[in-house]
């Protein structure tokens, strides 16, 4: 399967135009990245994702990932230490609850874009826009058509 399976180019398109309009409130950053498989830990392999795509490298350490392993059905939502000292206790589970909920709808867009908007007004109250903020991350999809091989050794598989 391929991400044109799990979410067809018009709602790549969605979701990259959701991160624009959400970060124009915000000096932080959103990226949602969408993989086939993670049979091991989602978190961990979302914050070895999170590093890999160098999202930790925005001014504010204020970026957050959206990772999505669909065939596994799995969640996670990672954020750079910026934001992880600034959120609510929970903020993140809760998030994931609400995003899984519209995945096991089938509503893989319209789950992604809710949470896209959620995230950019937690971001936009806790990050304001400046006049100085620009677009540090890439806005589009990003997507791992392979599992990584390390995920079979985090834990044990889910």
């Amino acid at each position: 399967m391929t991400l044109a399976d799990f979410i067809p180019i018009e709602g790549q398109q969605r979701i990259a135009q959701t991160i624009t309009e959400a970060e124009r409130h915000t000096s932080g950053e959103i990226c949602v990245h969408v993989t086939p498989r993670c049979r091991g830990d989602v978190v961990k392999r979302a914050e070895r994702t999170f590093n890999r795509l160098g999202l930790y490298a925005t001014r504010r350490r204020n970026a957050v990932l959206v990772l999505v392993a669909y065939v596994d059905r799995q969640v996670a939502i990672v954020g750079d230490t910026g934001i992880n000292e600034a959120v609510p206790e929970g903020y993140w589970n809760a998030q994931v609850d609400l995003l899984a909920q519209r995945l096991k709808a089938g509503r893989p867009v319209d789950g992604l874009c809710e949470a896209v908007q959620r995230l950019g007004e937690q971001l936009a109250a806790l990050f304001p826009a400046d006049r100085t903020d620009t677009n540090e991350l890439s806005n589009e999809v990003t997507y791992d058509d392979n599992h990584d091989e390390n995920d079979d050794h985090d834990s044990d598989p889910l």
